[in-house]
């Protein structure tokens, strides 16, 4: 199976901005602001068929797609709680590459149309949590986050 989250997990300090974007990181959010528009973002996850890491493994696209046409205030929520049992996923994405999991909610963001996103994680995830805030930083400071 071909790696797709942890294609750059080798990479030293992948969680700092500089070592993301030498990797082409941001590089696909660029492409959705710039060349895409959100119907597309959804059918192409709903296409590739990638689905949610939780439990259910539920078809993302297919999640998106339920979503209202109105212009009503959306809020996107990114549980790294990790609380599903049997999963290991979070804490290595938050601790090695908090950047990815920011791309994720921007392209996310847009596609969905919502106005704010909230990263939930589980209390214990110290590491994770402070690398997180470093790339949240970076990611405001290089303009990625931020009004429009």
């Amino acid at each position: 199976m071909e790696k797709v989250l942890t294609l750059h997990h080798d990479t030293p300090e992948l969680w700092k901005l500089e070592n993301y974007r030498a990797k082409g990181g941001y590089d696909g959010l660029e492409k959705a602001l710039k060349d895409m528009e959100p119907d597309e973002i959804i059918g192409m996850v709903r296409d590739a068929g990638l689905r949610g890491r939780g439990g259910a493994g539920f078809p993302s696209g297919v999640k998106w797609g339920f979503l209202p046409k109105d212009d009503r205030p959306r809020y996107l929520i990114c549980n790294a709680d990790e609380s599903e049992p049997g999963t290991f996923k979070d804490r290595v994405l938050l601790e090695q590459d908090p950047h990815h999991i920011i791309e994720g909610i921007v392209i996310t963001c847009f596609a969905v149309k919502a106005n704010l996103a909230f990263v939930y994680m589980r209390g214990e995830f110290f590491l994770g949590a402070k690398r997180m805030q470093a790339a949240i930083d970076e990611a405001y400071e290089a303009g990625y986050l931020g009004k429009n």
